[in-house]
């Protein structure tokens, strides 16, 4: 008796890491024929984040030392920024907690051409997905008013603010971020990186995929839809 109970608790293990195995191989499955839903990240996909930040920082502070685009390395500008000296890592920091930064940031070249087509197609929803900084006092309106003055007030039906993308539910998650963790260990979006000046280096593993440029998102919307 006390082999059997053992046995039937080791089968009822197996079943639950076989449902969290299969969970994460499934995670932005698609099903021909239902609706394809896409979330889209803000900063570094819809809006220049870094291009913004660099401008602000060199007017900022004409006498500090500064990165190019180009040397950009990491996801947290901050970080690198403080390697060439400790008070710069604060300095960077400050310039996107200022007022004006995120609603004075320029679109991404195609985005909110490609992002307005994408939500007329048949079968798609699209959603705005974005972290706002934990220094609330400007960011979440700015965002908010910035996608309202280059998509139009019916955008921000679209918006969906939260620090953890992985709790979000979609096939598609479109964002400059390389690593994207939370609570779910297996969201059921698949994570495809857009291109940015911080992550170029990065070689992705098949089957991870890169979106370069907003000119390459109707193969990638296909693809899914297969």
């Amino acid at each position: 008796m006390i082999f059997l109970a053992r046995l039937a608790n080791l089968r009822r293990s197996g079943n639950k890491v076989l449902g969290a195995m299969t969970k994460c191989v499934c995670a932005g499955h698609h099903t021909a024929g239902t609706r394809l839903r896409v979330l889209v990240d803000m900063d570094g996909v819809l809006a220049d984040f870094e291009g913004g930040f660099l401008k602000k920082f060199r007017d900022t502070y004409p006498k500090d030392p500064y990165i190019e685009l180009q040397d950009r390395r990491g996801f947290w500008v901050s970080a690198q920024y403080g390697e060439l000296h400790p008070d710069l890592c604060e300095k960077a920091i400050s310039i996107w907690e200022s007022k004006n930064f995120f609603i004075e940031l320029e679109p991404i070249p195609g985005a909110v051409e490609a992002v307005k087509e994408m939500t007329n197609m048949k079968d798609t929803d699209v959603f705005i997905c974005t972290s706002p900084i934990k220094k609330y006092k400007y960011c979440p309106y700015e965002k908010y008013a910035w996608v309202e003055k280059h998509f139009g007030k019916e955008f921000l039906e679209l918006m969906v603010l939260t620090r953890d993308k992985t709790l979000v539910s979609g096939n598609l998650l479109i964002d400059d971020k390389p690593d994207i963790s939370g609570v779910e260990p297996c969201p059921k979006w698949e994570h495809v990186l857009f291109s940015a000046c911080h992550n170029m280096h990065i070689q992705l593993r098949p089957p991870k995929r890169r979106l370069h440029s907003w000119d390459d998102w109707k193969p990638l919307l296909d693809s899914k839809r297969q």
